[in-house]
């Protein structure tokens, strides 16, 4: 399944790491698209691994992770404002 999955940790005294943790874990399974937004294929067993992963240094009570999911890539259209970044350009 295509994912696009998006992320965003408080910052207080704890947040620079859960942020810099969960960066990492993302990076493992998916591309780097911008900032807190990552995207790429993934198998549902590779997508519950990624939870788990996250879900350690994701604190329940300040932090959030949103997962888009859809069948392909191509069921879900991209659309740039402003700065395409190349890193997304080989999606295409």
């Amino acid at each position: 399944m295509y994912v696009v999955l998006i992320y965003d940790v408080e910052v207080d005294d704890n947040g620079a790491k859960a942020s810099r943790n969960i960066f990492k874990i993302c990076k493992k399974f998916l591309t780097h698209v911008q900032k807190s937004v990552f995207e790429g294929d993934l198998t549902p067993a590779l997508l519950q691994q990624l939870k788990i992963e996250i879900g350690k240094h994701i604190r329940k009570d300040r932090d959030s992770v949103i997962i888009f999911k859809s069948r392909e890539e191509r069921w879900m259209q991209k659309e740039f404002w402003g700065k395409e970044d190349e890193k997304t350009s080989n999606f295409f």
